[in-house]
């Protein structure tokens, strides 16, 4: 059984109608997670937990019982966000046994809206990274090519989409890490405006920053999970009140007299040919739906990459501060003073990315460049939201490639973090702006690995921007699948 054939509304029909049994679905999703395990997608598969569930929805179903949401749909869950009794290590060393107390209010979400939680997957340590090499446990492989990376940080939330090991997944966005990895390993993913998905029980990474977002391989099913974890939680003083809508109601609308913003500034130098031929191809395509295209100027946008790692970098400084080895977590032993435990175990713990951005935000913050560096940085973000505001002042949604390359080589870019921190140069504006994004597939390049576009809307505006999604998705007509 193929688990990319199914859509959430598809499987629940069939459900009811006693043509599947979750049970079924579940067996069908470890068995592939078993199939491909060399692609290192998952870091605890929760086997008996989904059974069990599972069992649960088949028994709802017999008993003629309305079915909730996302009954019997097998979602994956990045290994950021924490689950009750169990494991939750950030793709860290630090955390290698870590079992939390509690569950993050998504996943809770998840849960009683009867998804099969099946497990928790790889990401770069501590959503650092964009490639999902820097994790303890060893990096992710595309399912495209496997000598290739995924994406980062949510690439083993990808991954288990793309290769058919779950039907949707979530995934954490800092600076691009549910869409970057969405566009290199083909799929749906979406990060939401700040605030618009509680952050209770996501392992902080840059507090401004990180919003939780769906995996998924079409933009209902993304619709449908957004649906679920989105809405206000009052353990999350960050999370919005606002009105959560009905997103599968709306994204079926046409998008004729829309007007979609093309940047000139994300057309630049270090784009890929290929990608930017794909990316206008689907704009193309846009404007034969009705949409009216409007080139505008995001001229802030150079500035964006050294903004969000002088900002990130300190936020990470600030909140990677409470693994000192005492409360919980990995403990260095042989220490003979608090300072050298504290040392040990930080320097034993931590990865060299994770170190990297611990001393860059540290030095950030310190007393004389405070003002220089993060206070700058701050001003300048504000010029950036300034920029998106104006900009959508003439226009609904904006379209953009969502990476500059397609999927590189497993080491290409692990001895250049400024190389690799361009990976994100896209993504990194809707994160420092609040703004929604999604990143859908446009195409392959000349080496058959998948192109994505990304969309970026008006803060808390979802539902245009996955109908706006949706409606390019069909008139696309893709059907990518991994040669696996």
């Amino acid at each position: 059984m193929d688990l990319r054939a199914l859509t959430i509304n598809s499987l629940q029909k069939r459900l009811s109608s006693g043509e599947l049994k979750a049970v079924d679905i579940c067996r069908a999703a470890l068995d592939r997670i078993e199939k491909l395990s060399d692609l290192n997608a998952f870091i605890t598969v929760t086997n008996d937990a989904a059974l069990s569930r599972a069992e649960e929805i088949d028994r709802l179903v017999s008993q003629g019982e309305v079915l909730p949401p996302l009954a019997g749909a097998v979602i994956a869950v990045k290994d950021n966000m924490v689950t009750r009794d169990v494991r939750t290590t950030a793709g860290s060393r630090i955390l290698f046994n870590y079992k939390p107390p509690y569950t993050a209010t998504a996943v809770e979400r998840l849960q009683a809206a009867g998804a099969l939680i099946i497990g928790k997957t790889n990401l770069d340590e501590f959503a650092m990274g964009s490639s999902t090499e820097n994790s303890a446990f060893g990096p992710v492989r595309n399912p495209w090519d496997p000598a290739r990376v995924p994406g980062g940080s949510s690439g083993g939330s990808a991954v288990a989409v793309a290769a058919g090991m779950a039907m949707g997944a979530l995934g954490s966005d800092t600076g691009g890490s549910v869409r970057q990895p969405a566009s290199l390993s083909g799929v749906i993913g979406l990060k939401p405006t700040y605030g618009r998905v509680p952050r209770y029980g996501l392992i902080a990474f840059g507090s401004s920053l990180d919003q939780i977002g769906p995996f998924a391989n079409c933009v209902e099913d993304a619709a449908r999970i957004l649906g679920v974890i989105a809405g206000r939680d009052p353990r999350d003083s960050t999370s919005s009140d606002a009105a959560v809508d009905d997103y599968v109601s709306v994204i079926g609308e046409d998008i004729r007299g829309l007007r979609v913003g093309v940047p000139r500034e994300y057309y630049g130098a270090g784009l890929d040919p290929e990608v930017r031929e794909k990316v206008e191809a689907a704009i193309s395509k846009l404007e034969q739906l009705g949409a009216e295209i409007i080139e505008i100027r995001l001229p802030h946008t150079e500035y964006a990459v050294p903004v969000y790692y002088l900002i990130a970098t300190a936020e990470a400084s600030s909140n990677l501060a409470r693994y000192d080895g005492v409360r919980y977590g990995f403990r260095a032993e042989g220490a003979a003073t608090l300072k050298e435990m504290y040392s040990q175990t930080r320097d034993q713990g931590f990865g060299a990315e994770v170190k990297r951005r611990i001393m860059l935000g540290t030095y950030a913050l310190s007393a004389g460049y405070y003002d220089q560096y993060y206070g700058k940085a701050q001003r300048v973000r504000s010029l950036i939201e300034r920029d998106f505001r104006d900009a959508f002042t003439r226009c609904d949604v904006l379209a953009t490639p969502t990476a500059p390359t397609p999927a590189f080589t497993i080491g290409e870019k692990a001895n250049d973090p400024l190389e690799m921190y361009l990976s994100d140069i896209y993504t990194i504006t809707a994160n420092l702006t609040g703004a929604p994004a999604l990143s859908l597939p446009c195409g392959l390049s000349s080496r058959n690995l998948p192109i994505g576009i990304q969309l970026i809307g008006k803060q808390f505006d979802e539902g245009l921007l996955l109908r706006v999604a949706r409606n390019l998705e069909k008139t696309l007509g893709l059907n990518l699948r991994p040669p696996i």
